[in-house]
This record gives C-alpha cells, sequence and structure tokens, in this order.
C-alpha cells in the first residue's frame, strides 16, 4: 500500500467528486412522495401575552391537515438545559421551561407559537396567514447591557434582574493581593458581538410515524445519538423508540447539536396524522430560530509588575442567554471562562460570569464555544497592556509565556496543559510574516495615503475533552472494511479522513474503506461531532479498533495457513506469512470465519483522560483606508501546534476556514436588534454580512508541532482554532494602525467600515481642538 494514503499523508477528499457534481444527498433531496409539510408560526412582536382565535377555522381550511398549538403537544416536556460550571455552588440557578410551542406568553421575535400542517409548503404557508392572533404586548429588552440595568424590562418575573444565573472562578483574595503589588492595572471592557451561524444548507426535519409505537427522524444535525436522547427525553419515551438517520448535512459550526424544539413537534404531528411529515426552514428562519453565538460583555483587568510579568487577572461578564436557556447555554461561557489565562503564566486569576435572560433569539455553543471569547478577551487585554508599556506586543508576550520546561502546567483555572512551546510558534510566526519589515511596509503604505497595521494573537484552547466516542470496523465478505462510528460528518471530510487511519493499521487498498455516520439504528453508541473531537476521540476509537480487527485477521489467516498470528503480515488486502509467497486475501478470511458463523468486526471507545491543547499563533497585517474606513485583510500567517497531523490538506481547509469565520466576526457580521421594538434588524444576508472570498488574502499556515498526550494518536484537535485567534488578531492589527496613525486605543469589535470611519473622524476632530 502507497504510503500516500497514511496518516501524513494530503489525501484529497474522496467526498468531493460526489458533492461537486451535484451527487449530494441532503434532507430536502429526500423527502419521500406522500409526505405532507409543515410550517411553523412565529411570534412577530418581542415580548407579549397571545391568543390565537380560529384555530379550528384553519383546520378546516382545503389542503390544511392539521394545526397544533400548545393544547395539543402539552404532555411534550420542556427542552432540557445544562447547569453553568463554577468553582463554587452556583448562585440561584433554575431553569425556566422552555416549551416546544409557547403557552400563551412569547419572549422573542420568532418565539414558535403554532404549526401548520398541510398537503404542501405553499398550503401550509397561506394557512399559517390565516390564523388570527391576538397580542397583549409586554416591555422588551434587547440589549445584553440594558438587560442588567436597575428598572429594565423583565423577561421572567422568577429572575429578577434578568440574572440567570451567576459563576465565580479563581481566587478573590489573591487576586486582590496581586493587584495590590501592581504596577500598572490596564483596563478594558471587551464586547463579544453575537453572531449568526449561517451555515450553508438551512435545517429541516422529516418525521415518520410507526404506530407501533416508534419514529424515523431523519435530521440535519450533527450529533444523532445525542439529539435521538434528548428528544426521547422530550418526548417522555425511551431511546429505543426513536432511530435518527442524518443524511448529508450542509455545514453545522456547533449549533446543529442540539434537539431543537421543532424536531418534538414534527414528531408529535407525524404520531397525530399517521403521516411522514417534513419540514424545511428558510434563511430568514435560520436568522430568528436557529440558536446564536458570543454576545457577551466583560470588563477585564490585567495586573502587571514592574518586572512586565503578569500578576493577576479580573473578569466581569455578562454572558446573554436570550429569552430561553438553550441546552448548553450556561455551560458554553463558564466552560469558555476557565480558558481565560490562555497562553500566560497568569499565578492570580478571579472571574465571574453572570447569564441574563433579552428578549431575543435564545444563544449557545458556536464554533468554539467559549474560547474565542476568552482567547479575545486576554489577547486584546495583552495588546492593550504592550501599549502601555510602550513594549512590542510580542515581547510582552514572549515574557509572560508558560515555558516549555514547565510543561506540564496547571493554570489558576485548572486547567492542565500537557504539552506546547508558545514561544516557538511565535518565532516561527513573526519569521514568515517578515515582521521585521513590518516598519518599512508601514511606511510605503502611508505615503499612499493608507494605515497599516500588524496583529498578533498567540491562543491555546481545550478541545475534545469529555464523552467517549466509539467505532466499530467490520471486515466484510467482500474483503473491504466498513467503519462505523458515532461522529457525524458536516463538511470537515471524515470519510477520508477515517480511511486514513485504518488504511494504516490494516494496509488495505483506499478505496476499499468505508464509512457509515448518521444512523442510530445501525450505529448503537455515538457522541456526535463537536468541540474539535472528531478525529482526536473518534479517530482514536477507529485505530483502537482497526488494531484489534488486525489481530483477529491474523489470527484467522494463521488458521488458514496452519501458522503463528505472529507470523502473518497485512499487506494490500492479504494476509501473508512473512518471508513466503503464501497469501490470502481479505475476502477468503472473512469466508473462513462465515463459515462458522462468525462476522470479523470489532468495536472499540476511546474516553480521554483530559482535554488536548492546541495552540499557536496568527499575525496579520491589515490596511484602512480612512477616508472610508473600509479595512483589507492583506497578509495572513498562522503557526500552529497540532500535535501529530492526519492529514495536512484538510488540516489547511480547517483553519482556513476558521480564520475566515473569526474575520467575518472581526469586521462584518453584526446582529442588531431595534432597541424599541425588539425586532431584528440584521434578518437576511441583506443587512448580515459575512466575509467572502473577495473580502480575504491567501493564507500562509505551517505547523510547529508537539505531541499530545492525552490521545493513543498524539492529535490535537485543529476544527475550531481559525475562528479562536482569528479575531483578536485581526482586531489588534486593526487598532495598531489606528493607535499609530490616530492614537486610538480601542473600539468594539465587527470594526465595520462606518465604526472605523467614525472613531478616525471624532480622532481629527480632537486633534484639531489640540490638548
Amino acid at each position: 500500500m502507497p504510503k500516500s494514503f497514511g496518516v501524513g499523508a494530503s489525501v484529497r477528499r474522496v467526498e468531493d467528486p460526489r458533492l461537486l457534481t451535484g451527487g449530494g444527498r441532503y434532507l430536502s433531496d429526500i423527502i419521500p412522495q406522500g409526505a405532507v409539510r409543515g410550517y411553523f408560526v412565529r411570534s412577530s412582536v418581542a415580548h407579549a401575552r397571545f391568543r390565537i382565535l380560529n384555530v379550528d377555522e384553519v383546520r378546516g381550511v382545503p389542503g390544511v391537515l392539521d394545526v397544533l398549538t400548545y393544547n395539543e403537544i402539552r404532555d411534550v416536556l420542556p427542552l432540557p438545559s445544562i447547569a453553568p460550571l463554577s468553582s463554587g455552588p452556583v448562585d440561584d440557578f433554575q431553569t425556566p421551561p422552555f416549551p416546544v410551542l409557547a403557552d400563551e406568553h412569547v419572549r422573542f421575535v420568532g418565539d414558535a407559537i403554532a404549526f401548520v400542517v398541510a398537503t404542501s409548503e405553499i398550503a401550509a404557508r397561506d394557512a399559517a396567514e390565516l390564523l388570527q392572533i391576538e397580542t397583549d404586548d409586554l416591555p422588551a429588552v434587547v440589549d445584553l447591557a440594558a438587560a442588567v440595568e436597575p428598572g429594565a424590562p423583565i423577561v421572567w418575573p422568577s429572575h429578577p434582574g434578568n440574572l440567570a444565573f451567576r459563576s465565580e472562578f479563581g481566587s478573590k483574595a489573591e487576586t486582590d493581593a496581586a493587584f495590590e503589588k501592581a504596577s500598572e492595572i490596564v483596563r478594558l471592557r471587551i464586547v463579544n458581538n453575537r453572531l449568526v451561524a449561517n451555515y450553508m444548507e438551512p435545517r429541516g426535519a422529516l418525521a415518520e410515524y410507526d404506530p407501533a409505537g416508534s419514529w424515523k427522524l431523519t435530521l440535519s444535525v450533527q450529533a444523532p445519538h445525542r439529539v435521538r436522547d434528548r428528544l426521547a427525553q422530550i418526548l417522555n419515551v425511551g431511546p429505543d423508540k426513536i432511530r435518527v438517520v442524518v443524511p448529508d448535512v450542509g455545514g453545522g459550526f456547533g449549533t446543529r447539536y442540539f434537539a431543537y424544539r421543532e424536531y418534538a413537534v414534527i414528531a408529535v404531528a407525524a404520531q397525530r396524522l399517521g403521516r411522514a411529515v417534513a419540514w424545511i426552514s428558510d434563511r430568514s428562519e435560520h436568522f430568528v430560530c436557529d440558536y446564536h453565538g458570543r454576545d457577551h460583555v466583560s470588563v477585564a483587568e490585567l495586573a502587571i509588575g514592574p518586572d512586565q510579568r503578569f500578576l493577576g487577572l479580573r473578569v466581569d461578564t455578562y454572558c446573554a442567554m436570550g429569552a430561553y436557556l438553550a441546552q448548553y447555554a450556561p455551560f458554553v461561557p463558564t466552560k469558555g471562562a476557565l480558558m481565560t489565562t490562555g497562553v500566560y503564566d497568569i499565578p492570580a486569576v478571579h472571574i465571574v460570569v453572570k447569564g441574563a435572560f433579552t428578549n431575543t433569539v435564545p444563544l449557545d455553543a458556536y464554533r468554539g464555544a467559549g474560547r474565542p471569547e476568552a482567547t479575545f478577551l486576554i489577547e486584546r487585554l495583552v495588546d492593550a497592556a504592550a501599549s502601555r508599556l510602550k513594549m512590542a506586543p510580542a515581547e510582552l508576550r514572549r515574557l509572560n509565556f508558560i515555558p516549555e520546561s514547565r510543561m506540564p502546567f496547571t493554570t489558576a483555572t485548572g486547567h492542565v496543559y500537557d504539552s506546547g512551546n508558545f514561544a516557538q510558534t511565535l518565532d516561527a510566526a513573526l519569521a514568515l510574516a517578515d515582521a521585521a519589515g513590518f516598519e518599512e511596509r508601514r511606511e510605503a503604505t502611508e505615503s499612499a495615503g493608507r494605515l497599516r497595521g500588524l496583529g498578533i494573537a498567540t491562543y491555546i484552547e481545550a478541545s475534545a475533552e469529555g464523552w467517549p466516542e466509539y467505532a466499530t470496523v467490520r471486515l466484510e465478505p467482500d474483503g473491504s472494511v466498513t467503519i462505523l462510528i458515532g461522529t457525524q460528518d458536516t463538511g470537515q471530510g471524515h470519510r477520508t479522513a477515517f480511511a486514513q487511519l485504518a488504511c494504516e493499521v490494516l494496509n488495505l487498498p483506499f478505496d476499499q474503506i468505508r464509512l457509515v455516520e448518521g444512523d442510530t439504528a445501525q450505529i448503537p453508541l455515538g457522541t456526535g461531532t463537536s468541540g474539535s473531537r472528531s478525529i482526536p476521540i473518534g479517530g482514536s476509537a477507529v485505530r483502537l479498533s482497526s488494531v484489534a480487527l488486525a489481530e483477529k485477521i491474523r489470527e484467522e489467516a494463521a488458521q488458514i495457513h496452519e501458522t503463528s498470528p505472529l507470523d502473518i503480515e497485512l499487506v494490500e488486502g492479504q494476509a501473508r506469512v512473512v518471508g513466503t509467497n503464501k497469501t490470502v486475501s481479505f475476502a477468503a478470511v472473512a469466508r473462513h470465519a462465515a463459515d462458522r458463523g462468525e462476522t470479523l468486526a470489532t468495536m472499540e471507545s476511546f474516553k480521554p483522560p483530559a482535554p488536548n491543547y492546541p495552540n499557536g499563533t496568527h499575525i496579520v497585517e491589515v490596511e484602512i483606508d480612512p477616508e472610508t474606513g473600509v479595512t483589507e485583510v492583506s497578509r495572513y500567517v498562522v503557526v500552529d501546534d497540532f500535535g501529530v497531523v492526519l492529514n495536512p490538506m484538510l488540516l489547511d481547509g480547517q483553519v482556513h476556514g476558521g480564520i475566515v469565520q473569526g474575520i467575518g466576526q472581526a469586521l462584518f457580521e453584526r446582529t442588531v436588534y431595534d432597541n424599541e421594538s425588539g425586532q431584528l434588524l440584521s434578518a437576511s444576508l441583506l443587512d448580515y454580512a459575512v466575509p467572502r472570498a473577495d473580502t480575504v488574502c491567501s493564507f500562509v499556515v505551517e505547523t510547529r508541532n508537539t505531541l499530545c498526550r492525552t490521545n493513543p494518536l498524539g492529535i490535537k484537535g485543529a476544527g475550531e482554532s481559525g475562528t479562536i485567534a482569528a479575531t483578536p488578531a485581526v482586531a489588534n492589527a486593526v487598532i495598531d494602525a489606528l493607535r499609530h496613525a490616530y492614537g486610538i486605543e480601542h473600539l468594539d469589535i465587527p470594526l465595520t467600515p462606518a465604526s472605523v470611519w467614525q472613531a478616525i473622524q471624532h480622532a481629527r476632530m480632537q486633534s484639531e481642538k489640540g490638548p
């Protein structure tokens, strides 16, 4: 077998020919003939009591098959939510009900009120328009900062001051003592803007009910087993009563991990009608019903000693929860808070995280899930410190890095970094970016009437932690191998990556390895794809299972050859006696086992003892037109530490995509609610800007790896790192340009042309006024 197919080879994605030639089979492609269609009626106001006056009348409209309101689904349980993390007791954590359809009270624009089922989607939409909904409007609050002000409208009477929870980490006493010793204290108020995922394929669901009491749900999700188990909990049935099937999925980014309310409603509709019911969301609906990401406001302070070393960190963060507590909403910001110290040796930390309700779309995990917020905070704070100290940002970072010699290193928040050489990635990135030549480029740019800035972000994240993953590797009668695993590809290239791992162990031709994901009937156990876990955890399970299957094949071949399994080697789909030309094909081995009624298959699992910690450095240069405020990303260099690299080509794709999403948050993406009406003003791609191919430059991506010690592959997760580091790197570059030209020290993201232009105009006016 050519080594070009094993671990470390840049194997082209085997998925792409089918997808690029129109062979993808997404949910909307597989709705069976005869399925009826559903449409959700959603609140057009942000906060109100409501009544539907004519449900029975609309049920009688030709083409309408059913109308579901809260009355029809009152036996369905509310959506569950996980509690926040804390180093001590969580203050006053209560979960208000999150019903699958609103019960006479809506709390955000987009809140689900009813579900209309008809013979066609058009008929369902038309019937929905006929529903007469009467509202008694209530005061609403959509801005996070305003929601926690005294006298703000209350989202839930059970939660005064709109406080959903309060979590605390670190030691206040030790941090206060560190600040007493500080010669400099740097303080920033940092806004982490709200984002909409905007994956390519909108969500949808197809529900089919068996009168014997079970459902088949075809869903565009990224965690089939987790969604199945949550839906079983919501529908109050056993998991064995629900089969979840997932076809091709057009993007996930964490936002597809959840058991959304729509899935339970559609399941009930299919049960009531005894027919297959399908719902396909559109882009406008995506903006007002799929969970949003980020939306934090933090006040952060960094204590610095006379030797420019960091002594302590204080952080006070409010994070928006939206109108309800979504599945992992309280968990995400509190888990992310544990990474706030980043790559720095900060001995004393005190972090307070407070969740707040607003009359908006609920929030939950979005690519990075808490780590981007933490990294943005510390990297902006360190850049501000470098400016205050009049030090080069790279030098201040290097001075305060955790040295490789102290690995494993336990942070003040309790994370144990197993490996990493942060100075190595920084130095390599500085060299690749030609940072030494930057000032010359800046002068040339400024002579042409534009501004140029250089930004650095050094990052570390905790990935691939927690739950196990399970993989079955099975030898088929034709000698091929099938991998069955509970992860879910949403565009990452799992068929290629997992085949490489099995290929490395079994020495089987690459095209004879098949992957099965996304069917809870075929795959009994699984956790799904999230948190950069599929390859470090799922891949480890595939490796372990492949090793076990290889041993079974050797044992079976040894029986055929009448020799010891130690004398058998696997070569190109053949089991060969070492040093001879005596071979038997994998197909013959499978038949030999089948003759006694056995299938050669193994199932292994892997649960990591701890997270792994990808890390690295991003360096970006931007050019700004001061007359328009338009920012152009002109140069971008990344040096990452991902441990063992499975497929450099797939890795580059993951990093590139992550960078673009991070650039989007830094420069373009702005979720805007009207403070008076609570309407989402940026509710379409006409109003919500996402980066395009022509708004980014080419990226230089390299690695300087240290071996991960927490999984058998030595791999560190790579799916989220680009997003985590790109936002602070770009923001630091823009502020560097504005600081150099106008003395501007901070702006909130996104750094849109309007906000940059306004800052420049204000600085010019201040300059004209003089001291």
